[in-house]
């Protein structure tokens, strides 16, 4: 399959080998390419990202090693410029092959895509700000790369990375850098990312698979009707990757104010009937139905919809609940009655995106039992 392609479908990630990196330092110095690419493939990649650039410790034969033990389409990785540069990633193995825009201008891009073209390469065209985004979009790149780290500084900044992600329409989009957690993943999948490229964070773990199928493992786990920042830090640090809180009027856990989590996170605000402006990463938007909350809800990031929010009616039980989330296209999060007795059978029935539980989880409302939030995200994870 060529690289393009196996990026088309759902959402998915590009993995990465490499040894160090400038920002990081080392982080496998003695890693086996062919190895990890196998390990790469068990773990559920798409496509396979290796530097051959000496400052992150690569060579051409780690592209040698990995063709020759994976299947996986190859995207050769560094700083290439001339043509020659392309033969020698397509004769290496390489599917595709980075062009990075701040090292090259829109004349040079345009003769290397090309080139890459008549080769039988495809191209990651890969852009840090609106500016180069721009030169990509133009220049008819079909996959984009945009990149949280400042390759001059090594600063990331994932919310400017996500807001140029959402930019992009009719092209392949990458989210590249800064991926650490799932809903970190998540959060790009959401803004429109067809893919992440990850790298630091899968070499560093014992099994780069195993790490690179956690991070793309669903459903998410969700905690929501958090009212104390203890609660807050208890489901985080269990493992929760969405942390939920209620700002309806007449709920029993209502916060007047979303507290503080980490960005290992994502904050979602939940409305009913009306909503206000939050820096929540989502909000989680119910209906009105009389003096309750209409049964189900959507999810939103910025204003758009991008999920289906599958609950129960208000105080009341439906046999029917599983497969009415069953029968629903698209993202599903699944709600209602859930705990960590049953949400494994849900989970096999339904193939969720994500599970949301609130009252299983607390000592009385509003206020959790610790250990039940342990044996929720356990149960669900």
């Amino acid at each position: 399959m060529r690289f393009e392609d196996s990026l088309r479908h759902g959402f998915g990630a590009i993995a990465e080998f490499k040894r160090r990196s400038p920002s990081a330092g080392d982080l496998r110095p003695s890693g086996d390419p062919a190895e990890v690419a196998a390990q790469y493939e068990r773990g559920g990649a798409r496509a396979m990202s290796v530097l051959v650039d000496e400052r992150f410790g690569g060579t051409w034969d780690d592209l040698r090693a990995a063709r020759a033990a994976s299947s996986l389409p190859l995207l050769a990785k560094g700083f290439f410029s001339a043509p020659e540069h392309l033969r020698t990633a397509r004769d290496a193995g390489a599917d595709a092959a980075l062009l990075l825009l701040r090292d090259l201008d829109d004349a040079t891009t345009a003769a290397l895509m090309q080139e890459a073209e008549s080769l039988g390469l495809d191209t990651l065209v890969e852009a840090h700000d609106a500016a180069e985004l721009d030169r990509a979009l133009a220049l008819g790149a079909s996959v984009v790369g945009i990149n949280a780290r400042d390759l001059s500084s090594f600063a990331v900044d994932r919310a400017a990375q996500l807001e140029l992600v959402a930019r992009v329409r009719g092209h392949i989009v990458i989210a590249e850098s800064g991926i650490h957690t799932r809903a970190q993943a998540a959060a790009a999948e959401l803004a429109g990312a067809n893919a992440v490229l990850v790298g630091s964070s899968l070499m560093r773990a014992s099994d780069p698979g195993e790490a690179l199928a956690s991070l793309l493992r669903r459903p998410l786990v969700k905690v929501c009707g958090l009212t104390r920042q203890e609660d807050v830090d208890v489901a985080v640090e269990t493992g929760a990757d969405l942390v939920g809180f209620i700002l309806a009027q007449e709920s029993p856990r209502r916060t007047d104010a979303l507290l503080d989590a980490p960005d290992t996170v994502l904050r979602v605000a939940v409305f009913v009937g009306d909503q206000h402006d939050t820096d929540a990463d989502l909000v989680q938007f119910y209906a009105r139905e009389g003096e309750h909350r209409s049964r189900d809800a959507v999810l939103l990031r910025r204003g758009e919809e991008v999920a289906k929010v599958v609950d129960l009616p208000w105080l009341e039980d439906d046999p029917s609940h599983l497969e009415r989330a069953r029968s629903t296209d698209g993202r599903v999060m699944l709600a209602g009655g859930l705990g960590p007795d049953n949400v494994r059978r849900a989970i096999d029935e339904v193939q969720p995106w994500a599970v949301d539980s609130a009252r299983s989880t607390e000592s009385s409302p509003g206020v959790k039992d610790h250990d039940a939030v342990r044996r929720w995200v356990e149960a669900a994870a």
